[in-house]
């Protein structure tokens, strides 16, 4: 309970990530965490619960950058999320922290930039993948980033989505199969 409300008081609000029974984590990154990796936790999220598996796999989402911590996400993210069916409204930025890199298994990158970010800050011996998301897109093939929307205009968030579905398509099987692999604590 007092890591549940700690988490909340630190501005991940709606988060999986507190429940102690999943079996895999999964972190999203971006720069501020307020327009692609919100954009990338909720439809992960919205994949594992029409998988039957949000109970088994948490996600959630975080900037390299702090300064929008305990903002909702972008206006226009939100907004281009619910046309799809997506609700981000629970969601709050935060930045990434030390303790991500053993509380998580995969923290996902948007681009090269934020991924260069995390592997600096990785701990020597991190077990967590760290890794880019969009190589687990299958349509998008050969896309490496999620370009960042929040200077351009709505096709900017339309794209996001586009990509950002792609991948966690096809990184919603990766997790099943990690799911059938994975050894019983």
């Amino acid at each position: 309970m007092i890591r549940r409300l700690k988490q909340w008081m630190q501005g991940s609000v709606g988060s999986q990530v507190a429940g102690e029974d999943v079996e895999l984590r999964v972190l999203m990154v971006c720069m501020g965490n307020i327009c692609r990796s919100p954009t990338a936790e909720g439809v992960l999220r919205e994949r594992l619960r029409r998988a039957g598996l949000q109970h088994r796999v948490a996600v959630d989402s975080a900037g390299t950058l702090d300064h929008h911590a305990g903002e909702p996400p972008d206006p226009r993210a939100l907004r281009h999320a619910t046309l799809r069916g997506y609700d981000l409204s629970a969601q709050r930025a935060r930045a990434v922290r030390a303790e991500d890199f053993t509380n998580f298994h995969w923290l996902l990158a948007m681009d090269e930039e934020n991924l260069g970010w995390l592997q600096r800050k990785a701990p020597p011996g991190c077990a967590a993948r760290v890794e880019l998301l969009m190589p687990y897109a299958r349509r998008f093939v050969g896309v490496q980033a999620v370009p960042d929307p929040y200077y351009g205009n709505a096709a900017g968030f339309e794209r996001v989505l586009d990509l950002v579905e792609d991948a966690c398509d096809g990184l919603l099987v990766r997790l099943q199969q990690e799911l059938v692999t994975r050894p019983a604590d």
